[in-house]
């Protein structure tokens, strides 16, 4: 192994991570603003208001997104195992 094959699988690694990370975080993020604009716009200022609707959104979304983010995760599972198995 290289430092080149070394660098290309960490990019991989980090790509597939942001790949698989991002429907979740995007929602959480939505989720988020909406709840702060509603709460600036009304005036309610409870700490606990965003915690139960993001991690209802958070569980749908991932719920959803689980083949997506599992077949992501496959991929990069295969080719690491086919470079292992060719020797890089």
């Amino acid at each position: 192994m290289t430092e080149v094959d070394a660098i290309d699988l960490v990019q991989s690694a980090i790509f597939t991570v942001l790949i698989a990370s991002s429907p979740v975080v995007g929602v959480a993020m939505l989720v988020g603003v909406t709840i702060s604009l509603m709460q600036a716009l009304t005036q309610i200022q409870e700490m606990t208001l965003t915690f139960i609707p993001k991690i209802i959104a958070i569980l749908v979304v991932a719920a959803l997104t689980a083949s997506f983010v599992g077949g992501h995760i496959y991929a990069m599972t295969e080719e690491i195992y086919g470079k292992i198995e060719t020797g890089f």
